[in-house]
């Protein structure tokens, strides 16, 4: 498995899966950088910012949310990540921003790329709740 060189350490480069077929909606659940970092990967209805594949639209999140470390959920209805802990609620398209709740910090974005039709994570964007560095 190849490594990326990143702020904060090296970055594993983790397939996700291919691209096609991943319907407009769907929330793909992954781990990244590490077992111990539940991720989502979204592929929105609208362009995204950091967003790739077809008309940028396909983004990735860090599911810890950043006020108490509770899974966030995505929903697609709402096209918002929604902490069930204390309603912190992040627009999915717009970086992880807070749009409501407790939390202080956008979700940590998780920089996807293409390998052919293969996403790949290769970094993340932002610090992982309850953390010093993003690589332990």
């Amino acid at each position: 498995q190849a490594a990326v060189t990143g702020k904060g350490g090296i970055y594993p480069l983790v397939d996700i899966g291919p691209i096609s077929g991943l319907p407009v909606g769907a929330a793909v659940e992954f781990r990244y950088p590490d077992e111990d970092s539940p991720a989502v990967m979204i592929h929105l209805t609208e362009p995204a910012k950091g967003g790739i594949g077809p008309n940028g639209a396909v983004i990735a999140y860090s599911t810890l949310c950043t006020h108490k470390g509770c899974p966030v959920k995505f929903h697609p209805e709402r096209k918002m990540l929604i902490c069930p802990c204390h309603w912190s609620t992040f627009d999915a398209a717009k970086s992880g921003a807070i749009v409501i709740g407790q939390a202080s910090q956008p979700l940590p974005r998780i920089k996807l790329r293409l390998e052919g039709d293969r996403v790949q994570a290769y970094g993340v964007d932002g610090l992982i709740y309850g953390r010093h560095t993003n690589i332990l």
